[in-house]
């Protein structure tokens, strides 16, 4: 199984991300990189992710945003 993540831009679009990630093994690993990486992908234009495993979505679109921002 892989967990992968969808890079979004506000509108909900599909965008590149500044930093291209694997494919994780497991959630933690997929949640600890965007915990990680999460301000360098909003500045390079990503302002939301979803989770997937394999074609399943697990959650999102989750904001890049920090509370109060």
């Amino acid at each position: 199984m892989a967990w992968t993540w969808r890079f979004e831009k506000s509108d909900g679009t599909e965008t590149e991300p500044a930093l291209q990630p694997e494919e994780f093994t497991t959630q933690g690993d997929a949640e600890s990189w965007i915990g990680e990486f999460w301000k360098e992908l909003l500045e390079g234009g990503a302002a939301q992710v979803t989770l997937f495993e394999d074609s399943t979505k697990i959650y999102g679109p989750m904001s890049l945003q920090a509370d109060g921002a």
